[in-house]
């Protein structure tokens, strides 16, 4: 293996056409731009930002399996760091602002609509979707990968790597998507407990980046320094450094989102608390006018 040095245009040029990632996406936009086309023709409104939410996941999510960032992700374990971030947190929470789920109950036929149902109230659903669960998945399974075999295995097996990937975005998807509310899944909770959810995943992130860091052995054992001693040596930096920066990245990027979605909740939060302002005001509206007569 061999790729020239990383560079802005290497991220362009070194583009590969994974089919797992390619079917996943085509297919993933496909389906949510015909449900939105559906909606428009019988006259229903669908909210654009969750359109530009749903592209933009898609969007990373292809960029970060295809582009050159997935050339470079078994070369640098800083780019891997990159990549890992990024379908992690940005496509999930991305995803999950497009409410699919709710898209596909306007849309679907009656039959697909009551499958849907179903899963959506089994209690395989209740039990993955259960907010301590997701939580512990999440903070649990970044320390997993790197503390185990599995992404030495990665490095040297396709599928393994291509399961990683599946991985990242599954487990970031149980946390965040009952966190974020929009879709009608089980295991949604009050928005003071989605926000300390959010919050007690910053630590965990800057712990594991402080790890990586600070640790004498190298993730991934030989296959970063083989690479540095290969042909590739004069321009890939020393592994200990890369790792160094990896863990930075790790560090840097999940506080970085963690605070984006935490202003995503709070004004959710906000938003909710207008709403159930308004319905109450309504309320008593029509006990005022009830009232009246019988003064």
């Amino acid at each position: 293996m061999s790729v020239e040095p990383l560079s802005w245009a290497t991220l362009v040029t070194e583009w590969t056409l994974a089919p797992l990632p390619l079917v996943v996406t085509v297919w993933a936009v496909g389906l949510y731009a015909l449900g939105v086309r559906a909606l428009t023709r019988r006259g229903d409104r669908w909210p654009i930002g969750r359109s530009i939410a749903w592209g933009v996941g898609m969007l990373a999510f292809y960029l970060a399996t295809s582009s050159g960032v997935a050339a470079y992700d078994t070369v640098l374990l800083s780019v891997h760091m990159a990549q890992h971030m990024v379908l992690s947190m940005v496509v999930p929470l991305s995803l999950a602002l497009g409410a699919p789920v709710t898209l596909a109950l306007r849309t679907l036929p009656k039959s697909p609509r009551g499958w849907l149902l179903a899963v959506l109230h089994s209690r395989v659903a209740r039990v993955l979707s259960f907010p301590p669960l997701a939580f512990l998945l999440y903070v649990i399974s970044p320390w997993a990968l790197y503390f185990t075999g599995w992404y030495d295995a990665s490095l040297s097996n396709a599928y393994v790597h291509e399961m990683m990937h599946v991985h990242l975005v599954t487990v970031g998807a149980l946390f965040f998507w009952p966190i974020v509310g929009v879709d009608p899944l089980p295991g949604r909770v009050a928005h003071p407990f989605r926000v300390l959810l959010t919050v007690l995943t910053l630590p965990f992130h800057a712990f594991l980046g402080v790890t990586i860091m600070g640790q004498s052995a190298l993730i991934g054992g030989d296959h970063y320094p083989s690479l540095h001693d290969g042909p590739m040596g004069s321009w890939l930096p020393d592994p200990r450094a890369d790792q160094e920066l990896a863990g930075g990245i790790l560090w840097g990027a999940g506080d970085l989102v963690g605070i984006v979605f935490f202003v995503v909740l709070f004004v959710q939060w906000v938003r909710a608390s207008m709403k159930e302002a308004e319905r109450e005001d309504r309320r008593l509206d029509r006990l005022e006018r009830q009232a009246r007569p019988s003064e």
